[in-house]
């Protein structure tokens, strides 16, 4: 196996840890998958910060009671993960139950050793 596809499994893995974080609603797991400079763009359009997302995250602003996330492929190149694919999930937003199909981008970057999340895109199918 090349280094590139251990990235790329590692990746994938991280992206399975991040959803399974936001499924179970551990804000501490989830903050620890992101890079400080996270911009996480939602489905509506608008886009959070680290900071401002996990605030949301525990005040419950944001709850997720379904996810699933296939991952359509991987691009390593160099200290840049893309990972491309879907989100689909029920969830509650603002109180509102909500169903969420969309096409994703999640882009990681490697960190001191480490892949952190910095950016995500939802573009709704």
């Amino acid at each position: 196996m090349t280094e590139i596809d251990q990235d790329a499994n590692m990746v994938r893995g991280l992206e399975d840890q991040r959803y399974d974080a936001m499924l179970r609603g551990d804000v501490a797991a989830f903050e620890a998958l992101c890079h400080p400079e996270l911009l996480y763009t939602h489905s509506s359009g608008g886009t959070d910060t680290l900071r401002s997302l996990v605030d949301k995250l525990t005040e419950r602003y944001y709850v997720y009671h379904e996810i699933d996330h296939p991952v359509d492929r991987v691009v390593i190149t160099g200290d840049v993960a893309l990972v491309l694919g879907e989100m689909n999930a029920e969830i509650t937003s603002g109180g509102v139950e909500k169903s969420l199909r969309n096409k994703c981008l999640a882009v990681w970057v490697r960190s001191e050793s480490t892949w952190k999340l910095l950016a995500y895109q939802p573009t709704r199918i």
